[in-house]
Formats: structure tokens, sequence, C-alpha cells
């Protein structure tokens, strides 16, 4: 048997090193699945957020069904959003939605509304019932006059579940809002 020199004994030290492989620490992978758990359990919610808009205050409610997800329309002082498109802005002249009709505002509503329609032909058991659902969210001072015109072309475009968004207002325990 011939002698190894010291160079031949280090490399093949450090071979059977390597040979081994790496051990992989789950300890820490562990640690970090359980927080990112007990975060997603602690920071799940019940509320619903529809859209945040600064400049609008929702009307109050001591509803309790939960709103579900459907076609938005936003109701602002001077823009109508269908699903945070812009569909009627206030005009040059400095007019905008009033408490008369508009059947400019209608012609255009119904259109988008047709449009919307038209992306989703199939529709679900409760909706051949009930219509198709919509949620319009409106400013507090957002006059009834706009809002009426604005379920009407709902309406007459098969969009006939209409939920209003609206800030819960909570109960105090002994039952009086």
């Amino acid at each position: 048997m011939m002698k190894q020199s010291a160079r031949s004994r280090r490399l093949g030290k450090h071979h059977k090193r390597l040979k081994n492989g790496s051990k992989l620490n789950l300890v820490a992978l562990m640690d970090i699945f359980t927080i990112l758990v007990f975060f997603l359990i602690v920071n799940q919610s019940e509320v619903r957020v529809l859209q945040n808009i600064d400049k609008m205050t929702l009307p109050v409610s001591v509803a309790e069904a939960l709103p579900v997800e459907n076609l938005v329309i936003t109701v602002l002082a001077d823009t109508v959003l269908v699903q945070e498109r812009a569909i009627w802005q206030k005009g040059p002249d400095g007019v905008g939605l009033t408490e008369q009709e508009n059947p400019e505002f209608i012609s255009t509503l119904t259109t988008e509304l047709t449009y919307q329609a038209s992306k989703r032909i199939e529709l679900s058991e409760t909706e051949q019932q009930n219509g198709r659902a919509v949620t319009i969210i409106g400013d507090a001072s957002t006059p009834y006059v706009v809002l009426k015109q604005i379920m009407a072309a709902c309406a007459q475009t098969g969009y006939r579940d209409i939920s209003l968004a609206v800030e819960h207002l909570a109960q105090k325990a002994n039952g009086e809002g």
C-alpha cells in the first residue's frame, strides 16, 4: 500500500464531507409557516370593503345581510362609475346629475349595463328568478331622483336584484338602534 501525501488526504476528507450533503433545518421553516398561519387567522374578518372612496359618506343602515360580489355602480357628485369605469361626468357647463330626469344619462347607463350583461350570458337559477345582481354605492347626499333613474335603468336591463351600499350601524346590547 502506498503512503498518501498530505494533500491527497486533505482532498479525500474534503470529498467525504461534501458527499454527506447538507441537511435542511425544518424547525425554522415550521416556525415561519406557523407565524404565517397565525397571521392569516387573526386578520381574517367579515368586513367587506366594496370601494375606498374618500369623497363619499355612505348612508347608515341596521340591515344584517352582507353584500355579495356583483356589478357595482358608484355615484359621486360629479361622476358615475360602473365597475370603476366612468360612464358619466359633469359636463363643461358645470351641470351634473340634478333633481330632474336626464334621458341622455339614462341612455348611457342602459347601454353600459347591457354591455356588462352581455359579458356573462349564463345566469344562475337565483339570477333567473330575481334578475342580475347590482350594488349601487352613492353618497348620502345623492338626490333620490338620481337613484331612481339608476334603479329604473338597472331594472330595464335585467339587473333587478338591487342592493344599496350603506354603512352598518351597530345596535346597542338592549336591541335599540
